[in-house]
C-alpha cells in the first residue's frame, strides 16, 4: 500500500529543493498532519523566473518528438503510480477514493493528448497573390512558443488542473513557473518529481507552494508571457495587475440542468446523473450542478426520486470504497455553505433532504423554494448542495438559467431536438451538454466560460493555441518579379 513521504521538496529550475518544512499538509478527514512541503520564498521565485526566462531558447528548440516523447514518459510513470497519486488525492483533498482514482486517469489522459498534439503544432500557407501587385508572393505561418507561462492552480482538482496547464506547456515548448494550491500542494509535487526524470532543458520548469504575497511576481514580472489561473473571483483582479501579458481564466460557475418533458432518458438515469453532478467531491467543482429546472409534467416524480437518492449518500471517510460525500476542504467552506443554507430556509426555501455539520463534513443537501436573490441562487455554491424549481415553457427555462452572473457549463436533458438546439442558440455558457449534466468533460474539449465564469478556453488544443504565437514568413520570387 503506498504511502506519502514525510516531507517534499519544491522543485526550482528543474531540480529538488529541501529549503525547509515550512507548509504542513493534512489529511482533511481526520486533520492530522501528514506531511510537510518546502514552501519557496520570493528570492527562490524570482530565480524560477529568471532560470524560465533563460530556458525560452533551449525550450523552443527542444524538437517535437522530445516533447512528445518527455509527455510519454509522464504517462507511464503516472500509470506505474496510479494508487499513490490516488491516495495524495484522498488525503489531501479529501476525495472520496474512487473520484480519486477518476482523476489520476484524467491527468493520465490528460498528458496523453498532449503527447498527441505535441507533434501536430503546425501552421498555414497563405495565398498572397490577390492582386497583380502581389504575384510572385508565398507566405505561411507557424506556431512558435510564446514564452515563460506562470501557473496558479486550485485545490479542488489538483492533479487534473495542474495536468491541464503543464502538458500543454510542454507540448508548446514553453517554460513555466506553477504555484500549486497550499492546501493540496502534493499531487504537483509528485508531477514535478516526474518531470525532473526526464531531460527537459535546463529551467523548463518550476513548481513552488508560496505565499501569495511572494506569487506577486507570478502576475506582475514582465518577463512572463502568459498567466493561467483558475480558481475564484479574484482572478479579475489578477488580469489587472498582469499588464501586458495574455491572461486566461477560470473562475467558476452556478451551473445549471433543464430537465425536460422528455428528459429524452429514463428519470432514473437522470436522477442518477443529477446526483453524481450535484455532490460528487462534495460539490467542489466549478461544474458541479447547482440550480436543477425541471418540467412541471415531471417535476414532482424527480423532485421525489431524487430527493430519495440524495438522502442514500453515503459520507464518511475517504479511503472507504462506498464513501460518496467526503469532507469539504475545510470547516470555513463547510460553514459557509450550512450558512447559505440556512438563509435560504429563513427566506422561504425549504430542505428536501440535509442534515447538520460536523466539522468539515456537510451531508449532501437539496433544497426547493429557493429565493432567487438568495446567495445559493446567485453565487457559487462550491459544496454538495443543489435547488430544484418547476418551469412551464422551456424558453423560461432557458432564461432561468441564464440569470446568472457565471456562464461556464449547462446541462440539458431532453428528448427533443429543436428545444437541444435552441439551448445551443441561447444558453449564455462556454458549453452545453446535451443528455447529461455540465459537470461532464473531457480533456480534449474547449473548456472556459463567459461572464464572471472567466477568459479563454482550456482544453489541451485550446491551451496550446494559447501559449504560442503564428509567426509569418513571407517569400518573394524575384523571377516574377
Amino acid at each position: 500500500m503506498p504511502t506519502l513521504k514525510k516531507t517534499y521538496p519544491y522543485y526550482l529550475a528543474n531540480r529538488p529543493v529541501a529549503a525547509n518544512t515550512d507548509l504542513d499538509v493534512r489529511d482533511k478527514y481526520s486533520g492530522k498532519r501528514v506531511t510537510r512541503v518546502a514552501m519557496a520564498d520570493g528570492v527562490a521565485v524570482r530565480k524560477a523566473i529568471v532560470a524560465a526566462h533563460k530556458a525560452r531558447g533551449a525550450m523552443a528548440a527542444f524538437p517535437p518528438h522530445a516533447r512528445r516523447d518527455v509527455l510519454e514518459h509522464c504517462v507511464k510513470r503516472f500509470e506505474a503510480r496510479q494508487e499513490e497519486l490516488a491516495l495524495a488525492l484522498c488525503i489531501e483533498a479529501g476525495k472520496p477514493i474512487n473520484d480519486a482514482r477518476g482523476e489520476v486517469t484524467r491527468l493520465i489522459d490528460t498528458f496523453r493528448i498532449a503527447a498527441g498534439e505535441a507533434t501536430r503544432i503546425g501552421g498555414e500557407v497563405l495565398e498572397l497573390a490577390i492582386s497583380a501587385r502581389t504575384d510572385g508572393y508565398r507566405g505561411m505561418t507557424r506556431h512558435v512558443p510564446i514564452g515563460v507561462c506562470s501557473f496558479i492552480t486550485p485545490f479542488n482538482f489538483p492533479l487534473n488542473l495542474v495536468a491541464h496547464k503543464v502538458a500543454p506547456a510542454i507540448a508548446a515548448g514553453c517554460p513555466f513557473v506553477l504555484k500549486p494550491a497550499a492546501k493540496t500542494p502534493v499531487g504537483a509535487l509528485i508531477i514535478a518529481e516526474v518531470l525532473a526524470e526526464t531531460n527537459l532543458p535546463k529551467g523548463a520548469f518550476s513548481v513552488m507552494p508560496c505565499s501569495n504575497e511572494d506569487a506577486a511576481q507570478l502576475i506582475e514580472d514582465e518577463r512572463i508571457a502568459l498567466l493561467s489561473f483558475t480558481g475564484g473571483l479574484v482572478g479579475w483582479d489578477l488580469k489587472a495587475r498582469a499588464g501586458r501579458k495574455k491572461v486566461t481564466l477560470e473562475l467558476g460557475g452556478n451551473a445549471a440542468c433543464i430537465v425536460d418533458a422528455d428528459p429524452g432518458a429514463p428519470l432514473d438515469h437522470v436522477v442518477e446523473r443529477l446526483v453524481f453532478g450535484g455532490y460528487y467531491q462534495s460539490g467542489q467543482s466549478c461544474i458541479s450542478v447547482q440550480r436543477i429546472y425541471a418540467h412541471a409534467d415531471i417535476h414532482d416524480k424527480l423532485r421525489r426520486k431524487l430527493k430519495a437518492a440524495v438522502a442514500k449518500l453515503r459520507m464518511g471517510d475517504p479511503r472507504e470504497e462506498s464513501t460518496f460525500i467526503g469532507p469539504m476542504i475545510d470547516e470555513d467552506a463547510a460553514k459557509r455553505v450550512e450558512r447559505w443554507i440556512a438563509d435560504a430556509r429563513k427566506a422561504g426555501a425549504k430542505v428536501l433532504a440535509g442534515a447538520p455539520r460536523d466539522g468539515n463534513m456537510l451531508p449532501a443537501a437539496l433544497l426547493e423554494k429557493v429565493p432567487r436573490d438568495a446567495d445559493l441562487y446567485r453565487k457559487e455554491a462550491f459544496g454538495p448542495v443543489a435547488l430544484i424549481e418547476p418551469f412551464d415553457d422551456f424558453d423560461a427555462a432557458i432564461d432561468a438559467v441564464n440569470d446568472s452572473e457565471f456562464g461556464l457549463q449547462a446541462g440539458v436533458f431532453t428528448g427533443r431536438l429543436d428545444h437541444a438546439m435552441r439551448a445551443w442558440d441561447r444558453l449564455e455558457v462556454g458549453g452545453v451538454v446535451v443528455g447529461d449534466v455540465p459537470s461532464f468533460r473531457v480533456d480534449n474539449m474547449p473548456y472556459g466560460g463567459i461572464k464572471q465564469s472567466g477568459l479563454g478556453r482550456e482544453g489541451v488544443r485550446c491551451a496550446i493555441e494559447d501559449m504560442t504565437e503564428p509567426r509569418l514568413l513571407v517569400i518573394r520570387d524575384a523571377s516574377k518579379a
